[in-house]
């Protein structure tokens, strides 16, 4: 298991440059040049020059074969914009941020608090509920109560997360006045946000879960356990869950990265000063560093969080074996 922890850990190498790349081709080679964006429309032709050699946008985008040419070093070829990024961030140095000029890696501790707020919460309530709901379709499967469930979580799947967001601005905040709408102060200003992203994510959830418990429940093992005498209740909770493990810790682990990541929308339309709305910010006003290193963390998180995925399968169902 060691050999092939380590494998899966070397590969967030590959994964992470090539997200890199992407997002770097995306804003520095189709976005055009980004010391003319940082400028502005009135600088002149001597401004931008000083701020792409400030920044080394002057630098070759992804190879520089002129300098190796020319000083004989082969590995000068990767002093280059990207390769340059590569470098930084290999040894955790973010940079600083082009809007507000602070450290990046200040600025991600000091939103990684509000944006766990939102998201923990949001993440915990909707998968007990969602199980908690997927269970009771499957022990009255085919009845109006499994109906109704599905219905409402296919009209919950409908609605985009925007519509509630302004609904429950309007109505708990304008109208009752029980929320506030702005701002991260207390635990009042957190609630309303959590609430409106488990209503608008239960429905996708439950939709997922209970195929995966009625799917369970039509396997011959379940119609075994009947055979011998157990219960409905013993058969949900001691077969069907069990079994249900390996598709569920799937969904659950690979949705830990974007609890980091926090919630886009949220943190924008409540003001809640954490990731997601640092992200926003940054690619409204085209901040490169901050994009960069938030993509950088969130690959990492994101392959990490496949690995154990992979090692909770072998604690769901012993018979797996990790090779």
């Amino acid at each position: 298991m060691t050999a092939y922890i380590i494998r899966r850990l070397l590969t967030v190498i590959p994964i992470t440059l090539g997200v890199l790349l992407l997002v770097f081709t995306i804003y520095r080679v189709i976005g055009g040049d980004p010391a003319v964006r940082l400028a502005g429309k009135n600088a002149t032709q001597t401004k931008i020059e000083q701020i792409r050699k400030q920044f080394g946008y002057d630098k070759p985008k992804f190879f520089n074969w002129q300098e190796a040419a020319k000083t004989g070093q082969p590995m000068a070829v990767f002093d280059s914009q990207f390769w340059q990024i590569v470098r930084q961030f290999a040894q955790l140095d973010f940079g600083k941020s082009l809007q507000s000029n602070q450290r990046i890696s200040r600025m991600m501790a000091d939103g990684v608090v509000p944006s766990l707020c939102i998201t923990t919460p949001i993440f915990v309530i909707e998968l007990t509920v969602a199980i908690a709901l997927a269970l009771l379709c499957a022990f009255y499967r085919n009845t109006w109560i499994d109906r109704t469930f599905v219905v409402i979580s296919i009209v919950g799947m409908s609605i985009s997360g925007l519509v509630y967001i302004m609904l429950g601005q309007y109505f708990f905040s304008f109208v009752l006045g029980l929320f506030p709408v702005w701002g991260f102060e207390s635990v009042n200003y957190v609630l309303l946000p959590v609430a409106i992203g488990v209503v608008a994510g239960i429905g996708g959830s439950l939709r997922f879960y209970r195929t995966i418990m009625l799917d369970e429940m039509y396997q011959d093992y379940v119609r075994t356990a009947f055979a011998k005498g157990a219960s409905q209740r013993q058969v949900l909770f001691k077969h069907v869950l069990k079994n249900a493990l390996i598709p569920i810790l799937t969904n659950v682990v690979v949705a830990i990265p974007f609890l980091y990541t926090g919630s886009l929308m949220l943190e924008s339309f409540f003001g809640i000063p954490g990731l997601g709305r640092m992200t926003v910010d940054a690619i409204y006003t085209g901040d490169e560093p901050v994009l960069f290193a938030m993509v950088f963390i969130g690959s990492v998180i994101f392959v990490i969080a496949n690995l154990i995925t992979d090692l909770c399968y072998t604690w769901a169902d012993p018979r797996i074996r990790l090779q």
